[in-house]
């Protein structure tokens, strides 16, 4: 079976790693819908060296590394790497216009992080995620969230959010033919929560609110430029190379597409953007309903991700102290708890029933735990593309 990657962007390009190194599939067909640099050659160059990860060659082989890209075919756009054959496709950025079918590709991941409104028509004329069906594709894997332009549609039937050992198993091979794999914020935080979740239940969860500390992405600018016509944020213009920058993230709108139960909690998910290459933290704040003669403490938590990380292969538990540089490239890793920095607080808080009922002026106390939990993520390849990889081939298994 063949797998078609469109884009060569953060997360194509280290897609196109972790499937060169997996070897699932007999070949792979890359889009780029234009020339790059001066031809095939310069593709190649681009393709094993990574300014994060170092060079493809050791990333594969480690110390006995040696070159693994080979038979470069300027005219057919071929070349094989690591012995898997590599296809390069150069004409088409309209998904509809891909020569997916030419080239039998039946399953495809885009990531370019443009087609991301799985409401907009196959023909769109600015392209669309249906236009890869209507290419010759029959699944699509979409490597961001979907985001739905116009607010009065809803959903399709045939797409799907799923994380991978969180709600994996809501993807249906009959019913799916989109299927989104959230984002590397929603991917760690679900982990998070999730855990949380099927200990206390969702009726103790009175709020919650998150702040990812996040790497720069390629949107970001590198040295300060004019916003573009109709900009409403202006930061988003300035340089990432010396600053930190306020800016918003869609884990709580993604949350509840993979954790239904967060529909029933407030939650608030807010992002700030650091000047490092990948390698990313959430720190999540949760006010839980308690009981003072029994307060959950920062051990109770911190056992309830020890015994979930023994059972699930994506989370991780570390009391190693680590610093970001220390997570990166871990594989497989959705979130890793940083289990010394847990903390809870308990405390009595005081309602005026009054407030709520207008014949009544009395007060309640409630018991409140405020707990505070750090986890890491590397939002590039250690976390996000290798989970990415594992649902690609999970959906691959399926197709007949």
């Amino acid at each position: 079976m063949k797998l078609g990657i469109n884009g060569l962007g953060r997360i194509g390009k280290l897609s196109l790693w972790h499937h060169i190194s997996r070897k699932y599939f007999s070949e792979i067909v890359v889009n780029l819908g234009r020339e790059v640099g001066t031809g095939l050659k310069d593709i190649a160059c681009a393709i094993e060296k990574d300014s994060s990860y170092g060079r493809l060659s050791s990333f594969l082989h480690g110390c006995k590394a040696c070159n693994v890209i080979e038979n470069l075919n300027e005219a057919e756009g071929t070349m094989t790497v690591d012995g898997l054959p590599i296809r390069i496709l150069r004409e088409s950025r309209n998904p509809k216009d891909i020569k997916w079918k030419e080239n039998n590709v039946r399953l495809v991941v885009d990531t370019t992080g443009v087609f991301n409104d799985p409401t907009a028509d196959a023909d769109s004329a600015r392209g669309s995620i249906r236009g890869h069906m209507h290419a010759g594709a029959e699944k699509v894997l979409l490597s961001a969230p979907f985001k739905i332009k116009d607010k009065g549609l809803t959903m399709p039937e045939d797409a799907v959010t799923t994380v991978m050992g969180i709600n994996g198993e809501d993807y249906s091979p009959s019913a799916h033919n989109l299927v989104s794999a959230a984002s590397c914020t929603t991917t760690c935080l679900s982990f998070m929560i999730k855990p949380l979740l099927d200990n206390f239940g969702g009726d103790k969860f009175l709020s919650a609110s998150m702040v990812t500390v996040h790497a720069a992405t390629g949107s970001q600018q590198v040295l300060d430029r004019l916003p573009n016509a109709g900009a409403t944020d202006l930061r988003k213009s300035r340089s990432i190379l010396n600053n930190i920058i306020l800016t918003t993230t869609g884990a709580a709108r993604a949350l509840p597409l993979v954790i239904p139960e967060m529909k029933n909690i407030g939650f608030i998910a807010e992002s700030v953007r650091i000047p490092t290459t990948t390698g990313s933290l959430i720190v999540l704040v949760l006010n839980l309903q308690d009981d003072l003669e029994n307060p959950i403490k920062r051990d109770t938590i911190n056992s309830i991700f020890k015994e979930y990380a023994r059972n699930n292969q994506y989370l991780v538990y570390s009391e190693e102290q680590n610093v970001s540089c220390d997570i990166i490239g871990m594989p497989s890793a959705a979130a890793i708890i940083e289990g010394s920095e847990t903390h809870t607080r308990t405390a009595s808080i005081r309602v005026n029933l009054g407030k709520l009922k207008a014949d009544e002026n009395s007060f309640i106390d409630v018991p409140v735990t405020q707990a505070v939990i750090y986890a890491w993520y590397d939002n590039e390849l250690g976390s996000y593309t290798n989970m990415l990889g594992d649902r690609t081939v999970s959906i691959a298994e399926q197709m007949v």
